[in-house]
């Protein structure tokens, strides 16, 4: 799968014009704003690998985050400058030295090495292409891949009417031993209870007597719903610890909450047009 995905991204950069996947990358792209250029090529995207020895340069006023895989810190690049990418640190060839921090997000056989080998593949082979459009539904959450909570909050799309809604939530195969059954007067509703981990429901939202939807989700095994729970990083983090928060969000098979997580990134970073195809 590695190797495919490899492949494919290779492919999708030649596609595209960005800078080649590296051939044993060290660290990769966590931030950037400005005039970025990898090996006196185009600016890359973000996630990009980076491969000891390769050079980065940095235009005015111009900045570039880095983060290497194995000690999970992070070097912040300002221009106008030279770098390059040294085994365990970025080294200055002209420019003023870059700044670092510690962060939590270490090879601990997680995110940071999925990001390198994987996610940063599928980052480039969904931003290349024009993404479809899902089709319209009247529930908005969830509604496709799993969650990473036992009480997620559910929303739909109610109309013009002002009428209570009746919302179920059932174990896939046992709709008619509902665990949750409750009236609601807005287009929101905590589950109430907390539902089991690794397993299967199906909700819907009654108006009026009239069905407007039913869909399913699933919920995250215990451990993968811990992992997120303690990854979750503050309203306020660095933009880098956020977009990998997505992306392990998006490992873990949290499918739409990782776009949420992307489309809340792309609203604030419309300089990076590649995080607005992770939030379809």
């Amino acid at each position: 799968m590695k190797t495919m995905l490899r492949t494919l991204f290779l492919i999708a950069t030649l596609a595209a014009g960005a800078p080649a996947l590296a051939a044993d990358p060290v660290a990769f792209v966590t931030n950037m704003k400005g005039e970025v250029a990898v090996d006196g090529g185009s600016r890359p995207l973000l996630m990009s690998e980076l491969g000891k020895g390769q050079k980065v340069a940095l235009g005015k006023e111009a900045t570039l985050s880095v983060m290497f895989i194995q000690s999970g810190k992070e070097f912040v690049l300002k221009g106008p400058g030279d770098f390059a990418v040294g085994e365990r640190e970025m080294t200055v060839g002209s420019g003023m030295p870059p700044s670092s921090r510690e962060t939590s997000w270490r090879a601990s056989g997680d995110v940071l090495v999925k990001v390198a080998q994987t996610q940063s593949a599928s980052i480039r082979m969904r931003s290349a292409a024009p993404s479809k459009p899902l089709a319209p539904v009247r529930l908005e959450f969830p509604v496709r891949g799993a969650v990473s909570t036992l009480q997620p909050v559910l929303r739909w799309a109610a109309g013009e009417g002002k009428a209570p809604a009746e919302v179920i939530v059932a174990p896939a195969g046992a709709e008619d031993k509902p665990v949750v059954k409750a009236k609601s007067t807005g287009t929101t509703m905590k589950v109430p209870a907390k539902l089991k981990p690794d397993t299967e429901y199906v909700w819907s939202v009654t108006v009026s007597g009239t069905e407007i939807g039913k869909a399913s989700f699933r919920t995250l095994p215990a451990a993968s719903i811990d992992k997120a729970e303690k990854r979750r990083p503050a309203e306020k983090a660095e933009f880098s610890d956020r977009a990998l928060y997505a992306l392990l969000l998006q490992e873990l098979g949290a499918a739409q909450e990782a776009a949420e997580w992307w489309g809340r990134l792309a609203q604030e970073r419309g300089d990076l047009p590649e995080i607005a195809a992770l939030a379809k």
